[in-house]
């Protein structure tokens, strides 16, 4: 089930969308099967409305809107933690290049949620940031409560699965030594279009990956290259932090950044338009707009 949070009328709601790219609105679901469902997108995923929509009545449903009548907003909100790797691809090299082995463990950070954007709105970038950089990355939704979960048990506490580009400015990262605040920054976390529930993803770790810059590939990759596996990241965070309900676990990007081509004619310029495409996952795309600070 692919489920989208859009705006409709000034409202904010959500839709189901088939694999035809039609949609079908809360309200317009509710009266076509004559049930409750909850307002938010979050309780309609974690409290086991999208489980029984699914197993009961999907098929029922009849879909009135094209896909390009929705205007998509970031399909997760209510998120305590967005936790994202470094270092977690075997095609990145960066950790290569130093010397060093592939991590053990996760290499993280965290990002701020107002970073969030939609898949189709602009990324804006103040212009006193001169090194403008995209990840394209596999995001999963944590949908039940979890600590210290074994490695064989952690995909079963996925509600579903995004797109996310974790755009940074690697100029700020350069000067603090850190990550933060060069991913911090308003609109850095273009995300969607929509959360693909954990059933039609039964294996993560086999996701063909695809950024393009103005059409120009960038990054071709797969999560199979990843150095640690979704359902390793998930069991290893889980002994450090709890996880739950609605946080966003960001699994990394493969090479192909403009960091890691070592050129500062790849990194973004205004205007630039930004695509990451998923396998089973859709697309997000993003124009950049550089403001005056």
């Amino acid at each position: 089930m692919r489920i989208a949070r859009i705006l409709q009328k000034d409202k904010e709601t959500f839709a189901i969308m088939n694999n035809n790219g039609k949609g079908i609105t809360r309200d317009e679901i509710i009266n076509q099967l004559n049930l409750f469902l909850p307002y938010d997108l979050e309780d309609f995923l974690f409290y086991g409305y999208a489980k029984f929509i699914r197993d009961t009545a999907l098929s029922k449903l009849s879909y009135y809107h094209q896909f390009d009548e929705f205007h998509l907003l970031p399909p997760i909100i209510r998120t305590f933690k967005i936790i994202c790797l470094s270092f977690n691809y075997i095609d990145q090299g960066s950790w290569i290049r130093f010397g060093k082995n592939p991590p053990k463990e996760p290499v993280i950070y965290l990002k701020p949620r107002t970073s969030l954007i939609g898949p189709f709105e602009d990324i804006v970038c103040p212009d006193f940031v001169n090194e403008l950089d995209y990840e394209g990355e596999l995001a999963l939704i944590i949908g039940k409560r979890c600590k210290k979960i074994d490695i064989y048990d952690a995909l079963d506490y996925v509600a579903g699965y995004f797109i996310l580009n974790d755009i940074s400015s690697r100029d700020v990262q350069f000067m603090d030594k850190q990550y933060s605040r060069a991913k911090g920054f308003d609109t850095f976390g273009p995300c969607g279009p929509w959360v693909t529930t954990s059933d039609e993803i039964p294996d993560p770790n086999k996701l063909h990956l695809v950024t393009k810059v103005n059409d120009e590939i960038r990054q071709n990759s797969s999560t199979e290259n990843m150095v640690l596996k979704v359902n390793e990241i998930i069991s290893k965070l889980s002994r450090i932090m709890t996880l739950e309900p609605g946080d966003i676990i960001s699994t990394g990007t493969p090479s192909g950044t403009g960091l890691s081509l070592s050129s500062t004619s790849k990194y973004l310029k205004n205007n630039d338009i930004v695509e990451v495409e998923i396998e089973k996952l859709g697309k997000i795309r993003n124009k950049v707009v550089i403001v005056r600070d």
